[in-house]
């Protein structure tokens, strides 16, 4: 029963969409026969009568063609072909009219289809592009018929790119302008005098012109486009037209494809409509290649359909916003902890993968035949043995195949031919790039092949200059000083990356649906990869000198090149990514060369390779627990110098703006603390010694400043031992004037905002009587004020005044520096700590102007941790929730109306997510144990946040 009703919905679907494509090529039927209908009623009917009759066609088809793609019963490339056919009978039956409502003209005209239209694919609200074929020159009747087709299209809301040339103006136009020539290849009438395109036809067919230079020049158009539209395809909002991997390189290869057949004569047909890429009708590519061309056109062009219909504009960009709502419409579900958007993320990035891979196939073929390799490989070469015994030779100084080159039956020269480009600095042609390609899957078999893993370790772990920064003399070729991340690029483009390391391939295309990592995890890795290059060779580390020595010292660099590329190869499969990694890390060790205690590291590395930066950012590292919690962990100065290398290239790997002056700082401090502890420094019972070295440094440097001696005193009396070691003698002087100018003026309140651009933050230091709520006031104030608070530090002094110091960004990660700037700031704590300052109610505005769309699309489950280990003194409680203005402030009443005093608050953002961490104390200065006092702690906080969530996001619908 069940087999028999889907057979009828089956039948049904088909029978919609045979009608609907019958439809849209007979419209211009449907059209005539309703224009003259009207020529019957009203003699001879107004234009704005036409117009409706016309845009009433056009509805209906289009909401038709619309229903069956949004109910799956067609994809991308039916829908588009529709589209086209449809707008082929608008503009013949327009032609038709315009003639009856201009003069009369002799000459003949032909309208032509060019661009994407001109393929036979159309977008719902995408530009059509016509040219107006003339014979001859233009003739006023003859443009007044133009004119009066374009003011129609206009009227019916159609947007037109549009060109008059003569047979002669084309062919001319072609000569110098890349694009021209390019639409010309797809353009196809629609309307008209079909003669005179047959004309054209002709004579472009006999002025072959040059198709190297044609190519060439569509290939330096290409490079342009892929810098203004997005170089790297694994980018997290990719466009989908113009971006590498994208439609229009598809549409590229098809050009450079049908130029070089058409040059040496062996002109292949193009399906019209393109139903497939035109390349895919060539003899090189297997039917597997063939297949794979057709899935890639066709699922663009579906994702491309669903932009234009979800934004009701032409959108050609994969923002985040869009990417769960297309990725739903598309099927795409989730699985285990996958979300359904990743999944389908994770499709497009493989097809555009796919598509580049593509070009690797197509590329050199074409250019092969259009200039014919020459082989440059002499006894006198180097390289000439490794060569000939794989069978290989030279083309211009880079690595080709020959008639003898067997990767099928020798799959270990692949791996051998890299190894001699490498120890000789021999560039790869790009035919043998395709072979690689090719014969991928033959790479699996040498997993157990001692010699090619060997090979492999090396690649890995290659030193040299990056290619591009490379020079070479005119005429010569330069020579191919690869790192690391080259050989990776080119072993994860080709496939051997994941033939020969199986755990490889299920991060490749893999993203995360989240506002922080910007690359998918196999790029993100290499990108990795590349920055510890730039570090070895003295870039990238600008604000962590550091690092450039310690690079030097390591005694493990093949143990930090695996760890820095597979630290996050466990994405994506649920459960600790670091955990499950360390365990990879274990197997693959061995295979990769490595001895028994350097596999111990391997693995280390990877399951601790967040320690340090989640320390860093959110724990109190001027907390001697802290530190020597730390020290426990690590152990060894040379896991720590590879711990601090690792962490300092995998921040920078995830985007261009997540790294900053103040990470920097932060883990620099920590990397210090650390070294010291393991060096025989900070035993606990050397913190009063720090202590009195601190202020016998404070002391001297305030007597330097003539300060009097009483005053210094008294100053050196007031504060607390978390005090002296939580900042600098600088600071200690800093804060010494303040406090005797608030002394002398009486003052209640003192506030200073002091710009510290070398780690991007601006100090806030507040001089307050203590009071219940003064660090929520304070955060309200700043948030109002649009500050980031990264850092907070509070301390109450002996005389119960409160010193606390906060340390802000703006909204671009940068300090607070013009005096503007640090006037507001000032104004608005003053008025919060006085209550002179509607703080919620700003904060509710300021979510409804800064708030954006995608934030509620990412689901930030709110998590309380609490932690009575990490501090000897105080409560440790982390909060992680959706980041909004006001967020710290809206914690800190909570921690507030719970009685908790708050000593210090580190915060750290990732996206859309915010890790707070709080130490706290009872109000008898106390950790807090109690198990019901904890829990009343956990759910005050997730009752609040939950509240806060529902408000942000209401305001953001």
């Amino acid at each position: 029963m069940m087999a028999r009703e889907d057979m009828r919905a089956d039948q049904e679907r088909q029978r919609m969409i045979e009608q609907a494509l019958t439809n849209a090529q007979t419209m211009h039927t449907s059209l005539e026969i309703a224009i003259d209908a009207l020529y019957r009623e009203s003699g001879t009917p107004t234009r704005e009568d036409a117009v409706a009759i016309f845009r009433r066609h056009l509805g209906r088809h289009y909401g038709e063609i619309r229903q069956l793609f949004e109910g799956r019963h067609i994809k991308g490339i039916a829908s588009a072909s529709m589209m086209a056919a449809l707008m082929d009978g608008v503009i013949d039956c327009l032609d038709v009219f315009a003639r009856k409502h201009t003069s009369a003209s002799t000459q003949p005209l032909c309208i032509c289809a060019t661009g994407g239209y001109g393929s036979g694919l159309l977008a719902p609200h995408s530009d059509i592009d016509l040219l107006f074929l003339t014979s001859g020159a233009l003739t006023p009747p003859l443009a007044e018929r133009i004119e009066f087709i374009l003011y129609f299209l206009w009227d019916l809301g159609i947007r037109v790119g549009h060109a008059t040339r003569s047979v002669a103006g084309c062919l001319e136009a072609v000569k110098t302008d890349i694009t021209i020539r390019a639409n010309l290849m797809d353009a196809r009438p629609v309307a008209g005098a079909l003669t005179i395109f047959t004309e054209l036809q002709n004579c472009l067919l006999s002025e072959k012109g040059d198709a190297r230079a044609f190519i060439l020049s569509a290939l330096n158009e290409r490079e342009r486009r892929h810098k203004q539209f997005g170089d790297n395809p694994f980018i997290v909002e990719p466009n989908i037209k113009e971006g590498r991997g994208g439609l229009r390189d598809l549409q590229t290869l098809g050009w450079m494809a049908r130029i070089a057949s058409e040059s040496d004569g062996s002109v292949f047909t193009v399906p019209h409509p393109h139903t497939e890429p035109a390349f895919s009708a060539l003899d090189i590519l297997t039917e597997q290649e063939r297949q794979r061309a057709r899935r890639a056109w066709n699922f663009l062009w579906t994702i491309r359909l669903h932009l234009h219909y979800i934004a009701g504009r032409a959108d050609e960009r994969l923002l985040f916003e869009t990417q769960p709502v297309i990725g739903a419409r598309m099927g795409y579900a989730s699985h285990g902890r996958q979300q359904g958007v990743e999944r389908f993320m994770r499709h497009y990035f493989l097809t555009v993968r796919e598509i580049t891979r593509l070009g690797c196939l197509i590329e050199p073929v074409i250019m092969a035949r259009l200039d014919p390799p020459q082989p440059s490989l002499t006894k006198n070469n180097p390289a000439y043995e490794a060569l000939k015994g794989l069978h290989l030779t030279l083309v211009d100084g880079q690595i080709a195949p020959t008639d003898q080159t067997d990767f099928d039956a020798r799959p270990a020269d692949m791996l051998r031919l890299l190894d001699v480009a490498q120890n000789n600095q021999l560039p790869i042609h790009p035919l043998t790039i395709r072979a690689l390609i090719q014969h991928e899957r033959r790479a699996t078999s040498l997993r157990d092949d001692a010699e090619c893993m060997l090979i492999f370790a090396r690649l890995l772990t290659a030193r040299g200059l990056p290619s591009e920064v490379e020079k070479k003399a005119p005429g010569q070729n330069a020579p191919c000083r690869k790192t690391a991340a080259d050989w990776l690029h080119l072993l994860n483009q080709t496939g051997l990356m994941s033939a020969i390391l199986p755990e490889w391939s299920r991060v490749v295309g893999q993203m995360q649906f989240d506002t922080y990592h910007i690359y998918t995890v196999d790029e993100h890795s290499i990108a990795a990869v590349r920055m510890l290059g730039e570090i070895e060779n003295g870039r990238m580390a600008d604000e962590i000198p550091i690092v450039y020595t310690l690079v030097d010292a390591i005694q493990s660099r093949p143990v930090l090149y695996f760890a820095t590329l597979i630290h996050d190869i466990a994405k994506g499969r649920g459960g600790d990514h670091s955990v499950i990694g360390a365990e990879i890390a274990a197997r693959l060790g061995p295979t990769l060369g490595l001895k028994a205690e350097e596999t111990e590291t391997l693995s280390w590395l990877v399951l601790h390779h967040l320690l340090l930066s989640q320390t860093a950012f959110r724990r109190d590292i001027d907390d001697p627990r802290t530190i020597l919690d730390l020290a426990d962990v690590i152990q060894s100065p040379e896991r720590l110098r590879l711990l601090l290398i690792l962490t300092v290239a995998d921040i920078r790997a995830v985007s261009t703006t997540v790294w900053n002056a103040w990470k920097a700082t932060l883990l620099r401090e920590l990397y210090i603390r650390v070294a010291e502890v393991l060096e025989g420094g900070l035993a606990a019972s050397e913190t009063d010694e720090r202590i009195n070295f601190a202020k016998a440094l404070a002391e001297k440097m305030l007597q330097e400043n003539r300060v009097k001696r009483g005053e210094t005193a008294r100053f050196l009396a007031r504060g607390y031992g978390s005090y002296w070691l939580g900042f600098d003698s600088a600071t200690h002087v800093r804060h010494a004037r303040l406090l005797a100018e608030a002394d002398a003026a009486n003052a209640p309140l003192s506030v200073e905002s002091t710009p510290v651009p070398s780690r991007d933050v601006t100090e806030v230091t507040v001089i307050s009587k203590d009071r219940v709520g003064l660090f929520s006031r304070i955060a309200g104030g700043l948030a109002v004020a649009g500050a980031s608070i990264v850092d907070a530090r509070i301390h109450t002094l002996r005389d119960g005044f409160a010193l606390d110091t906060f340390w802000i960004q703006d909204a671009r990660g940068k300090a607070f520096d013009t005096p503007a700037q640090l006037m507001e700031l000032n104004s608005k704590i003053e008025r919060s700590i006085n209550d002179q300052l509607d703080v919620p109610g700003l904060l509710c505005r300021a979510v409804a102007e800064r708030s954006r769309k995608r934030m509620r699309l990412i689901n930030v489950p709110i998590r309380v941790v609490i932690d009575n280990r990490a501090s000897d003194r105080h409560t440790v409680i982390e909060i992680n929730g959706r980041d909004r203005p006001g967020l710290l402030y809206r914690i800190a009443q909570t921690l507030n109306g719970l009685g908790l005093q708050i000593s210090s608050a580190h915060i750290t953002t990732y996206g859309v997510r915010a890790v707070d961490v709080f130490y706290v104390r009872d109000a008898d200065s106390n950790k807090i144990t109690a198990p019901d006092q904890l829990d009343l702690i956990r759910s005050a906080i997730i009752e609040s946040l939950t509240e806060a969530d529902s408000v942000f996001i209401e305001l953001e619908s």
